[in-house]
Parts: structure tokens; C-alpha cells; sequence
């Protein structure tokens, strides 16, 4: 979908805001679809990116031979998106699960911890979400880490979610921003951007959201 309409906008002679009423509008009837209908992620994917193709291709009429060419388009894109991202995360899956078996996750929250003290606990679950997070998918590290948030909600006589919102907003700033999640490495790629700027802007940016959220 963002390949097609890439080629398009590339040409002087198209409407760039025609693509990008185009690309809104393929993201809201994506959304539609996936939340609403309840239609598997992928196929809807397949029926926007058709739907969207066979849209630039009127926008630009200069393209029109281009609809016979759109399956073929469609499968070359996400081949080369799923050959960068897969690698990414598969590296990216090996230092958490070598994180996970080892024990290295639940000791660096424990170490954090212990520095920071139980006063200030919130503040170590935040940091531990925070980096966890990067190697570890969220959901991976959330099952590793629930018995210390129970742990610390038992020690301190306060409630779970004095630990565990701190620890989850450190978790989801880092999935959302910094690679080798699959989200930042699919925009990455998509906007050709060098990895390693992402990986920098989003810790600066990730670190001060975290700790406003």
C-alpha cells in the first residue's frame, strides 16, 4: 500500500493530496475492518492495499496499465518489508529469549530494585519496562516480571498497580519506539530510515514519555 503510493507521489504530475486522502483513508478503513468486522490483520491488510492500488491508479490515469500489475506489486513489497523486518526481529527474539533463560531479566529488575529501594520501586519497574522492553516483547516480559510486581505489592502493603502501571508504560514506550519491535522497524524500513536513528531518537523520546505517562 505505501509502496504504490510512494511511486505515485514520486511523479510531479499526481495530487500528493489526493494520496494522502487516499492513505487516510485506507489507514480509518484498515482500522474499520480489523476492529469493527473483525476480519484477520492480514487479509484485511491484502483487501486495503488492493483497494488503495486500484485508487492511485485512477488518481494518476497515466497508470492505468498499472492494474494488471497490482497483485505483483503487492507480493514484491511485503516480500522485501517481511525479508528487513524478519531479520530484525529474529536477532532481536534470540538476545531476549538468551534474557529470558538465563535469568538476566527478572535480576535486572531485581538489582534496580534494590538500588532505587522500595520507596521509590515505581521508578525501578519503570526503568526495568523501559529496557526490558527492547530485546523482550511486552507480553513476554510482563509474564516474567508479574511475580516481582506481586512480590513488591505484598512487601510495601500497597496495590499492584502502584508497580505495575510504571512498569507497563516503561514496556510499551520502548515497544512502540525502538527497534527490534516490529513497529518501528516496519516504519523504519518503509521511510528508509537508518536504523541506528531510530533506535537513538526513539530512547530520547521514549524515556521522557515514559516517565510523564
Amino acid at each position: 500500500m505505501f509502496s504504490i503510493l510512494a511511486q505515485n507521489a514520486a511523479q510531479e504530475s499526481v495530487p500528493v493530496t489526493s494520496l494522502i486522502a487516499l492513505l487516510i483513508f485506507g489507514i480509518v478503513f484498515l482500522l474499520v475492518l480489523i476492529l469493527k468486522f473483525k476480519l484477520q490483520a492480514f487479509l484485511a491488510l491484502i483487501v486495503v492495499s488492493v483497494i488503495v492500488s486500484i485508487g492511485a491508479t485512477f488518481i494518476n490515469p497515466e497508470q492505468a496499465a498499472g492494474l494488471t500489475k497490482i497483485g505483483q506489486t503487492i507480493v514484491d513489497s511485503m516480500g522485501g518489508a517481511l525479508g528487513f523486518i524478519a531479520t530484525i526481529i529474529g536477532i532481536g527474539a534470540i538476545f531476549g529469549a538468551m534474557l529470558e533463560h538465563s535469568g538476566g531479566t527478572q535480576s535486572l529488575a531485581n538489582t534496580l530494585v534494590r538500588k532505587f529501594g522500595q520507596e521509590k520501586a515505581p521508578w525501578a519497574m519503570l526503568l526495568t519496562g523501559f529496557i526490558i522492553s527492547i530485546p523482550v516483547f511486552l507480553d513476554v516480559a510482563l509474564v516474567i516480571l508479574a511475580p516481582l510486581l506481586y512480590a513488591l505489592a505484598r512487601d510495601t502493603k500497597k496495590s499492584v498497580l502502584v508497580f505495575g502501571l510504571p512498569l507497563v508504560a516503561g514496556m510499551a514506550v520502548t515497544h512502540a519506539f525502538v527497534p527490534p519491535t516490529p513497529g518501528p522497524v516496519a516504519v523504519a524500513y518503509f521511510l528508509n530510515v537508518n536504523l541506528g536513528y531510530v533506535i537513538s531518537f526513539g530512547i530520547l523520546v521514549g524515556l521522557p514519555t515514559a516517565i510523564i505517562c
